[in-house]
């Protein structure tokens, strides 16, 4: 399929909606509802970097080289009620040429520039890429300085542009030899990377991030385990910390929320935010891995305090 080419999917092809069970007790995040999202219908699976606009239009990039754009519809008390495709394609390099899944097309995070420009990061081959539209070709952007040491499958997995303009980047798993338990973050962007430090809780990595309007932050971490399965958090970090950074600068988040049962738990490795009719929304994606005992989940949750 070109890279712009417009899908002709039926209505209501990607909408199986499904409510979401109340948190008891958690004054910060308060759940609307999810969608499922059919992988078989959509021709991909693999979404790990997710943003919604404020017209409700949903952007995704997939660690398969694939990204896809829908129209999320929701009801009057902000609950999701549809995703229609309005297009899809294949990320490409800067000339034009398709990303070939693997390790040229493994695209881990996406966030958008005020100019609307797109970010997409990608591990393995660790690097940035800047596409005017999603669907044409991506421009190489300097990495932070040091990504090239992370490991294959744990670069940078987490990408924000933060209110004020700058980036803020989190590598899955760059150990730090001189701070165990931490993992190489940076502040700035290109010609002016700061290199600070994340530390997320024991046994979880950080796998994404998006802005606040106040200027803070949320970050996504995962864990793990084959006996546990997978588990999540979300974290806000606040302005002032975000602020006051320096080189070395260690930054970590307040929890938010527990992503575990009776949430449906899943493979999260996305979250966006956006402001919609004065609720500060934000949405989860969960990268299903192509497995079938796994699913591509959005999940939508309103900001309370």
């Amino acid at each position: 399929m070109p890279a712009c080419a417009v899908a002709q999917p039926q209505p209501d092809l990607l909408a199986w909606p499904f409510a979401l069970p109340e948190l008891p007790g958690n004054t910060a995040i308060r759940p609307l509802g999810g969608i499922e999202i059919d992988r078989v219908a959509l021709g991909f699976g693999g979404i790990s970097g997710v943003h919604i606009a404020p017209d409700l239009t949903v952007t995704v990039v997939s660690d398969l080289s694939h990204w896809a754009e829908f129209a999320l519809s929701l009801d009057a008390a902000a609950r999701p009620l549809r995703l229609t495709l309005r297009r899809t394609g294949r990320l490409r390099d800067g000339g034009g040429r398709i990303l070939p899944r693997g390790y040229a097309g493994d695209a881990e995070a996406l966030a958008r520039l005020p100019d609307g420009d797109w970010l997409v990061t990608f591990e393995r081959w660790h690097r940035i890429r800047r596409y005017r539209d999603i669907g044409g070709p991506g421009a190489y952007v300097e990495p932070p300085p040091g990504l090239e040491r992370a490991p294959a499958n744990a670069g940078l997995e987490s990408l924000a542009v933060l209110a004020d303009g700058r980036w803020f980047a989190i590598a899955e798993d760059l150990a730090l030899p001189e701070a165990p338990g931490l993992t190489a973050a940076w502040l700035g962007g290109p010609g002016a990377w700061l290199p600070v430090a994340w530390r997320p809780a024991p046994g979880f990595f950080p796998v994404d991030a998006a802005p606040l309007p106040d200027g803070g932050a949320l970050v996504l971490e995962r864990s793990f385990s084959w006996l546990a399965g997978f588990s999540g958090r979300l974290t806000r970090i606040g302005v002032a910390a975000l602020a006051a950074a320096r080189p070395g600068t260690v930054l970590e988040g307040e929890e938010l929320l527990r992503i575990a049962s009776p949430l449906p738990v899943d493979n999260y490795e996305g979250v966006t935010t956006v402001l919609h009719q004065g609720r500060q929304l934000v949405a989860l994606v969960s990268d299903d891995n192509e497995n079938r005992l796994q699913r591509s989940l959005l999940l939508l949750f309103e900001l309370t305090r």
